[in-house]
């Protein structure tokens, strides 16, 4: 339908084994039942909790993800890096110097002729300090402005105050920024009165029973005794943290942002 709005799925950081195994049982089936025109997943932690493999770059194709964002472990696994350019549909955060491989945003293009651009940046509060989120951003909108008026922002930051400025900062120039990188979901979804969606932490795809994602009993190691240890994924359940947008097309403004929450049982 010519003026139906573009419906959007986002996942929060999908985690290890078991956050890609659910993406495997049921990405297919989500797109189906949500009737989504634009699917993008958080992508950083796929391998083992920490960076993407070549092979599952590969299977996220196959399963109908559009885009996939990401943020400061986006470099761990080196042959990925180094084939970085094979994967457009994958972007890292643009405010990386510019000799960073991989490109910081990208223009989705849907069957109806709809563009979207997906712009992917990372903070800079208790991180590595990187160049300006915010002044990247503006120099990227001007980049794109003949391109896209639907613009989706992934902003992987720890702060929760820096990523609230950067939904004010960019209200009424993008259609969402939806933060990420904390994996635990915010209360806060809503639409900023420039037409802007917003929320502070979509969450993640990964162990419910965890700390962030890995194994109890070694973050709380770590806590107790104080000394360096491996922090394992953990296993399912699986806790599904997404939104749902939906997006009006001819003014690329949010129409409706909610949170989409499932508890899956993998066995």
């Amino acid at each position: 339908m010519p003026n139906s709005p573009l419906r959007v799925l986002f996942l929060g950081d999908v985690v290890g084994p078991p956050g890609l195994d659910v993406l495997r049982r049921y990405a297919i089936d989500w797109r189906r039942e949500l009737n989504l025109d634009l699917f993008i997943v958080n992508g950083e932690n796929l391998d083992h909790g920490s960076g993407i493999t070549i092979k599952i770059a590969q299977e996220l194709l196959r399963l109908g993800i559009d885009v996939v964002t990401s943020g400061d472990h986006i470099w761990k696994n080196k042959d990925f890096v180094k084939r970085m350019e094979e994967f457009p549909f994958i972007i890292r955060p643009a405010n990386y110097p510019p000799r960073a491989p991989g490109k910081g945003y990208v223009i989705w293009a849907g069957a109806d002729g709809t563009t979207v651009g997906i712009i992917n940046l990372i903070g800079r509060v208790f991180m590595y300090p990187m160049d300006c989120p915010f002044r990247k951003a503006e120099e990227i909108l001007s980049e794109i402005k003949d391109k896209t008026h639907i613009i989706i922002v992934d902003f992987h930051a720890e702060a929760t105050s820096e990523k609230i400025v950067m939904g004010y900062f960019l209200d009424g120039k993008v259609s969402a920024v939806l933060g990420t990188h904390t994996h635990i979901p915010t209360a806060d979804a809503r639409i900023l009165k420039g037409g802007t969606a917003y929320i502070t932490d979509v969450g993640m795809v990964g162990p419910m029973e965890s700390v962030i994602g890995r194994k109890i009993s070694a973050v709380l190691e770590k806590y107790i005794v104080g000394i360096p240890v491996r922090f394992p994924v953990a296993g399912p359940p699986v806790w599904v943290n997404g939104v749902l947008l939906e997006i009006d097309k001819k003014s690329g403004k949010a129409l409706s942002i909610q949170r989409w929450e499932q508890t899956i049982h993998l066995i």
